[in-house]
């Protein structure tokens, strides 16, 4: 055994001494820092006395250098002549989680020494206190990011003038980029993305030329990208996604001969892929996606040798699909979305081996999926969605893609079976194969896929009554295998936590399932268009969470429960094309909360999913449209905006009561659809308090009495349908009822009237004109004699016209006697 050398032992010990125990103990920070950072503690510690992070900041401990998180200078780096430290560095992130006032961040400014002050991610809120930070002159790199601070950037930051590093990204913070930030010389990386920061990007950022990192991605930042951003020679990333910068592309940014990485993608750029980007040499992520950008897509971008992520869908570029291309990179990443590829799946591609992800949707492509393709073993998302490749799936791609995260091929021709080892991908967790011609049953494999998040079969031509039985620890939160020929009993065989069950439009037959209760964190069931029948089932009102129930054009039958208002949550529920009877209960309508303003603003994150596969990629998906009857017609309500539609659709049955006037208290519905039963009485006013109702159909019902004047208080409503019932008296006239004016609306009821159906109400008519009748004693003296002189102008006026007649003649000679005796009446004329 060798002995050690004690004087190397001691000298050892000395050096130890000297230079790490002796400073440790001598070298302590100045009591005013020690005072100031305890303050900070308390001033946490007041709203939350759980807070425990911080735990090595105490007053006994007397030098603050040696507390966690805290680093301070050697005396021969701090300005001050005595031995003691000064503290240079507070590393503070990810310290406290819930909401801490930017004004408790005050004590830290009298810690003017700071170089490094990062409080990234600790739900700061409020303003950056400008005064404060203005303090810190001697600061290097500041780091606030992952807050909730809002307002704008406080000019002093632009003073710092050995700042170096600002990380001021994911907050709230608003307004314009002030053009004083070209006053930091110094600064190497600037981080300012997810803001809500707008205006125009000032020119004077061209002066930051010792840049190296600029990203401004998901701001609201307009107009062009200034001409000026040429001049940052040093710039090895710059992102600028996710805005609404317009114009084109500037010429010359192929001068960023640094530059590794460029992201441009999610704006309004024009024009074409500027030709100066060939000297871009170092050029290892291209990403334009999302623009508007035109011409021919370049083949020399396939000639950067380091090229590993190229992102050029969602523009107006078109493809050579005459060109050969002899790629000289190797891809990881490559995204040719609508970009105009016809025919067969490029030949080229298949030597991009190492590929992770390929988006070739929403092209021409035909022909089936290539074989090469299915065998590459890196694939982690496959996106062939939107295209005419047609064929079987071959059984190689979920066995030699082990990685196979998302695999979308909707909307194709794709045919056969589904391949039986779906369940050897693993690591799956979206499979979007709607819309395609797949038959046969489900494959039972596919419920071990443990990791399956969304699965969307629909609009196929599947069929069978077994579904497979999937194990509670699957993660599935989306299931959408309506449109297809399913039946026999409505399956459950899912695990818990799933949130959306589509199963419309297919032919499951019978009653409800009781057991459904155990899917007790749905959100989303659609079973409309089957042939179900039985009374709705108890055990659905255990499903507490429901926030959409559609049982549309099926054969339910009985009354609408009571309980059923216990699902608290509904905001769409179409009931609607059944045969159910009785009322519509006082407590059904009671207690709809979901559908009173209260719960409007609430959403719930399910409807839309989505999912990030690396830092350099990440997709949405939304789930299909909930179709419903809405103001007339079949619409589809989009998976994006769904939370802000509140629906009740009773609709086609044999209900038969009178409106629960409490139904006006539903006042966060926008469609409200009764018709086609036998509801009786009147119509109750309080329906006029559906302020934000746009589509009210009372048709085909018993409903007597006047149109309530309420309605003129609906200022959201674009249709409304009183038709066929037995109303009376005047249509309302104000507000949006001035608009209703289309007479079918209102046809068959006898007793309406109004200038929408152009109709008088009797009220209206001018009055008729009354007969007089006077007593003989009050008749005036002009009437009186008019009578008195009638008499005797009548008598010679009728005189006159028997003489004129020939009646009246001279008498004949008086000798005669022969003729008097023959004619008598002659005698009697000389008489006269």
């Amino acid at each position: 055994m060798v002995m050690a050398n004690p004087s190397l032992l001691l000298q050892s010990f000395f050096f130890f001494f000297f230079f790490f125990l002796l400073p440790c103990l001598s070298w302590s920070c100045p009591e005013y820092q020690k005072q100031a950072l305890l303050q900070f503690k308390s001033s946490i510690l007041a709203i939350d006395s759980s807070f425990h992070n911080l735990d090595s900041w105490n007053s006994s401990s007397s030098n603050c250098c040696l507390w966690e998180m805290v680093t301070c200078s050697s005396p021969s780096n701090s300005n001050s002549t005595s031995t003691s430290s000064v503290v240079i560095e507070l590393l503070l992130s990810y310290i406290y989680a819930q909401f801490m006032p930017s004004n408790l961040l005050a004590p830290l400014f009298f810690i003017r020494s700071l170089r490094v002050l990062d409080l990234s991610w600790n739900s700061i809120n409020g303003q950056i206190l400008a005064l404060g930070f203005s303090n810190l002159s001697n600061l290097v790199h500041l780091d606030l990011s992952g807050n909730s601070i809002n307002g704008q950037i406080p000019l002093q930051l632009f003073q710092l003038k050995y700042l170096q590093y600002l990380y001021l990204g994911y907050n709230n913070l608003q307004g314009g980029l002030s053009p004083q930030v070209g006053s930091l010389q110094d600064l190497r990386m600037l981080d300012l993305s997810s803001n809500r920061l707008s205006k125009e990007l000032p020119e004077e950022i061209g002066n930051l030329t010792k840049l190296q990192l600029l990203s401004l991605r998901s701001n609201k930042f307009s107009n062009g990208i200034p001409s000026s951003i040429s001049y940052l020679r040093e710039l090895e990333e710059l992102d600028l996604g996710n805005n609404s910068l317009s114009m084109e592309i500037p010429s010359d940014i192929g001068n960023l001969s640094n530059l590794s990485y460029l992201s441009l993608g999610k704006n309004k750029l024009t024009g074409g892929v500027p030709a100066s980007m060939q000297k871009l040499n170092k050029l290892e992520s291209l990403d334009l996606e999302g623009n508007l950008l035109t011409g021919e897509i370049p083949f020399w971008l396939f000639d950067f040798k380091d090229l590993q992520g190229l992102y050029l869908g969602g523009n107006s570029l078109t493809w050579n699909n005459n060109m050969k291309v002899v790629p000289k990179c190797s891809l990881l990443r490559l995204s040719l979305r609508s970009c105009g590829l016809q025919g067969e799946i490029p030949e080229w591609i298949s030597t991009q081996t190492n590929l992770s992800l390929l988006d070739l949707s929403m092209n021409q492509l035909h022909g089936p999926f290539p074989q090469w393709l299915a065998e590459f073993q890196t694939l982690i998302v496959l996106i062939l969605s939107h295209n005419k490749l047609s064929g079987s799936l071959p059984t190689t791609l979920f066995r030699s893609s082990p990685l196979l995260s998302l695999l979308a091929l909707s909307h194709n021709n794709f045919s056969g079976e589904l391949p039986e080892n779906i369940g050897d991908a693993k690591f799956l967790r979206i499979l979007m194969f709607d819309g395609n011609n797949f038959s046969g049953p489900i494959p039972q494999s596919i419920s071990q896929n443990s990791n399956l998040r969304i699965l969307d079969l629909s609009r196929n031509r599947l069929s069978g009554n077994i579904f497979p039985v999937f194990d509670l620890q699957v993660n599935l939160l989306y299931a959408d295998f309506s449109s297809n020929q399913f039946s026999g009993e409505v399956p459950t065989t899912f695990p818990p936590n799933i949130k959306t069950l589509a199963l419309g439009s297919n032919k499951f037959s019978g009653a409800l399932p009781l057991n459904l209760k155990k899917l007790r964190n749905l959100e989303r069931l659609e079973l409309q268009d089957n042939n179900i029948s039985g009374k709705l089932p108890n055990s659905l009102l255990q499903i507490s969470h429901l926030r959409v129930l559609n049982l549309r054009n099926n054969s339910l039958q009985g009354s609408i429960p009571k309980t059923l208002s216990n699902l608290q949550n509904l905001q769409i529920l179409d009931l609607s094309s059944n045969n159910l009877t009785g009322e519509i209960p006082i407590e059904f309508v009671n207690h709809l909360t979901g559908m009173t303003p209260n719960l409007t603003s609430q959403t719930s994150g399910f409807y839309v999913v989505k999912t990030y596969y690396t830092q350099f990629f990440s997709t949405e998906f939304a789930v299909n449209e909930l179709i419903v009857n809405w103001k007339k017609y079949k619409q589809g309500l989009s998976s994006h905006y769904i939370d802000m539609y509140f629906l009740l659709d009773l609709s086609n049955n044999q209900l038969s009561s009178e409106i629960p006037a409490s139904l006006g208290a539903l006042k966060a519905l926008k469609m409200l659809n009764l018709s086609f039963n036998k509801l009786y009485g009147k119509i109750p006013a309080s329906l006029g308090d559906l302020q934000n109702v746009e589509g009210l159909d009372l048709s085909h019902n018993k409903f007597s009495g006047p149109i309530p004047f309420a309605f003129t208080k609906l200022q959201q409503l674009t249709t409304l349908d009183v038709s066929n019932n037995k109303l009376t008296g005047r249509i309302p006239v104000g507000g949006q009822m001035n608009t209703m004016v289309d007479p079918n609306f209102y046809a068959n009821n006898s007793g309406l009237c109004g200038f929408q159906i152009h109709v008088s109400c009797p009220e209206d008519l001018p009055p008729a004109p009354k007969l007089q009748y006077h007593d003989n004693k009050e008749e005036p003296w002009i009437l009186q004699e008019a009578v008195g002189i009638g008499y005797p102008v009548g008598f010679l006026l009728t005189i006159g016209i028997i003489f004129l007649a020939g009646y009246f003649n001279p008498s004949p000679p008086s000798n005669s006697r022969r003729r008097h005796r023959h004619h008598p009446h002659r005698l009697i004329r000389q008489r006269i």
